[in-house]
């Protein structure tokens, strides 16, 4: 192993602060920041020599541009200078590398920002649109499937294993249920690598390696050192982040992430799989936890890698209303509550009539796209996808105004034919609040306004035989309705 102390000395000298890692050392300046390569050899990475540190310098520089260009600058040779010492990028004969980046704030990492509550839906859906447009973007690649699934799934049982601080029975039961999932699975998991769901990712998406950079989250720190844990399923990148959100006890977040990425990327019928990533990804946390010698923290990420494998039946939940009586919000609340994890998947007439135009959901439409004809075409497709959700052994959340008893009908109708239980709620508000609340709103995939909602008032057909609940403030009451309420 190369002796990289003179290298961290003359780092050292231009830095005001440093943080460390078990594979790099990154030394900060006011605006700077020299990312290190630690001279390491482990069974999973090879930095052992200035030549392979060059390398994946270089190989980091160019896989980070993808989704952070601002902050990678450029890789810096160092070098031995005339006078016997060190210098960027002279004459001399190479030392060793470096990753020059720009170095962003302090608390700009949305790990702090989820630690100050600062995690707003907002954030999370501009979050969410980041990974997916980067996630379509990525190059397509060869591995995945089953096979690899099970390779990741076994390295962590024995790792756990030997962890012998951990309860084994939980451990066993972790073990256990993960096999019995990836056989559960393993179709699917292979078809995904067939319908080209392996991509180069990012490998390490939780919140520590995503930043708030002018305004707009930027991802980075994506692995370059190992393809094994980069070139993977799409949903096994997010699922990092699902895990990572689970894991501070933000689940309404976890959901929302969950569903703006479905509502982007159509990629549902991958639902089934996520159970599985969830649990590997805090399995792996777990090993990991015990060897910083993070006994508690190692016991918690291992406790929810066995929630996310419990078995948990689907249920269909329909939130009707008028326009602004609030019943996105309240599907948001609730959908982090439903298991399995990351929670129910959330079906929204408002955003699904922009998906069928092929539009993005905060795009307005013509009044064209709000003929009967249309609408009658919504309420089929929120059907046919939300059978196929529940037929997966997810619950689902139906979000749309049900004006008509004919739709109301049809909702519990097709929870009785799919055999899942069926709960109905109607918000109800005056309209002087509904027309307060939608003249307010703004960036959203209703395109109502208070004359709509005038409109749909009329509208309403037939007994509404639905839980009614008080638009003012319906959470506490509908809580009641959801799962562990």
């Amino acid at each position: 192993m190369s002796d990289q102390t003179e290298v961290i000395a003359f780092l050292s000298s231009a830095a005001m602060a440093r943080e460390e890692t078990h594979i790099s050392i990154i030394f900060l300046s006011a605006d700077t920041a020299w990312k290190l390569k630690r001279a390491v050899r482990f069974s999973y990475i090879d930095y052992s020599t200035p030549a392979l540190r060059q390398k994946y310098c270089e190989a980091e520089l160019a896989l980070n541009r993808r989704t952070a260009p601002d902050l990678y600058r450029r890789v810096r040779a160092i070098t031995r200078a005339a006078n016997g010492g060190l210098e960027f990028d002279g004459p001399g004969p190479p030392v060793d590398y470096v990753l020059e980046m720009r170095r962003f704030p302090a608390g700009a990492l949305f790990e702090d920002l989820a630690e100050a509550g600062q995690l707003t839906p907002t954030l999370l859906r501009t979050l969410t649109d980041a990974i997916a447009a980067f996630h379509k973007a990525a190059e397509t690649v060869p591995g995945g499937g089953a096979a690899s699934m099970r390779a990741v799934i076994e390295g962590n049982a024995a790792n756990l294993i030997a962890c012998q601080n951990l309860p084994q029975n939980l451990v066993a039961r972790v073990n256990a249920a993960s096999l019995a999932t990836l056989a559960a699975r393993a179709g699917l998991l292979d078809r995904r690598v067939a319908q080209g769901k392996i991509r180069r990712c990012h490998g390490d998406l939780h919140l520590r390696n995503i930043v708030l950079w002018q305004g707009r989250p930027m991802l980075f720190d994506a692995i370059e050192f190992n393809d094994a844990f980069s070139c993977i399923d799409v949903l096994y990148d997010l699922a990092f982040l699902l895990m990572d959100l689970l894991h501070r006890g933000a689940a309404d977040a976890a959901a929302l992430v969950c569903n703006r990425y479905l509502d982007l990327t159509a990629d549902a019928d991958g639902l089934p799989v996520l159970p599985l990533f969830i649990s590997v990804r805090a399995s792996i946390r777990a090993h990991v936890a015990v060897a910083q010698g993070k006994g508690d923290e190692a016991l918690a990420y291992l406790t929810l890698a066995d929630a996310a494998l419990r078995p948990a039946a689907p249920r269909l939940l329909a939130i009707g209303g008028l326009s602004g009586t609030g019943k996105s919000t309240l599907a948001a609340a609730l959908a982090g509550s439903f298991p399995p994890m990351p929670g129910a998947r959330v079906l929204r007439s408002d955003v699904l009539r922009k998906t069928l135009r092929g539009v993005a959901p905060e795009v307005r439409l013509p009044a064209s796209a709000y003929t009967p004809e249309v609408n009658t075409r919504v309420y089929a497709e929120l059907h046919t996808q939300a059978e196929a959700v529940l037929t997966a052994g997810y619950s689902v959340i139906l979000d749309a105004a049900f004006l008509r008893a004919e739709d109301r009908v049809a909702a519990q109708a097709l929870a009785q034919r799919v055999g899942v239980p069926f709960t109905g709620i109607w918000l109800d508000a005056p309209e002087p609040l509904l027309a307060a609340r939608l003249d307010a709103r703004r960036n959203d995939a209703s395109d109502a306004d208070s004359g709509i909602m005038r409109r749909q008032s009329a509208l309403v057909t037939g007994e509404i035989s639905w839980t009614r609940l008080d638009a003012a403030a319906p959470l506490a009451e509908a809580k009641k309705i959801a799962p562990g309420g």
